[in-house]
C-alpha cells in the first residue's frame, strides 16, 4: 500500500501513539516506508503518526537533502533529560507551508530501541535535538503548531480553512 503523509488537521496527528511491542517485518516496512517518504518530501525527520500509523516510531535523516547517509530510526523513543533552552525555526511535513519558531530545550538524552532492538541512547544537542523533540511530538499527538502564540496559530488556522473552503469549490 502506497503511504502518504497525512496534513494538519487530520485526526490522526492529535492522537497519542501506541508502543511498538515487536520489531517485526511489518515494523521494518514500515520505517522503510516512512524513510523513502522523508526523502521524497526532503523532510529530516518523519513520525509513524504522519503516515496514519498511531504507533511510536521515527525516522532521521540530517545528512540531506543531496546525501541520505544517516538514516536513524529509532523504536519507541523516550526523552530521558532536557537541558537549557534554544529558539528555531521550524517546518514539518505534516503542516504544509508554514514555518514558525519553536522553543526547545537545547540538548536532550534519548533512549529507544533500533531495529534490530538493541537499545540506544542518543546524547544530542543542535539540530538533532530539535528534530528529535519535533518527531517524539508528534507520537504524543503533538505539532509544532500547538507550541506557538495562540495568534499565529489563529492565523495558520484561518488559511487552512480558506484553503480548505477553496478546494471544496473546485
Amino acid at each position: 500500500m502506497a503511504r502518504e503523509i497525512l496534513t494538519y488537521p487530520n485526526p490522526v496527528l492529535a492522537q497519542k501513539s501506541e508502543d511498538v511491542q515487536e520489531i517485526t517485518q511489518e515494523i521494518r516496512d514500515l520505517a522503510d516506508e516512512m524513510a523513502q517518504l522523508m526523502y521524497e518530501n526532503r523532510g529530516i525527520g518523519l513520525a509513524a503518526p504522519q503516515v496514519g500509523e498511531s504507533r511510536r516510531l521515527v525516522t532521521i535523516d540530517l545528512s540531506g537533502p543531496e546525501e541520505r547517509t544517516e538514516l536513524m530510526v529509532l523504536v519507541n523513543p523516550v526523552i530521558l533529560s532536557k537541558e537549557g533552552k534554544v529558539v528555531d525555526e521550524e517546518g514539518c511535513l505534516s503542516v504544509t507551508n508554514f514555518r514558525a519558531k519553536v522553543e526547545r530545550a537545547e540538548k536532550v538524552l534519548v533512549k529507544a530501541r533500533n531495529l534490530d532492538g538493541e537499545e540506544v541512547n542518543l546524547d544530542a544537542d543542535g539540530l538533532l535535538a530539535i528534530c528529535l523533540q519535533h518527531e517524539l511530538d508528534h507520537l504524543d499527538g503533538v505539532l509544532f503548531i500547538d507550541r506557538i502564540s495562540r495568534l499565529k496559530r489563529g492565523m495558520y488556522d484561518a488559511k487552512i480553512k480558506k484553503w480548505s473552503h477553496r478546494k471544496k469549490k473546485s
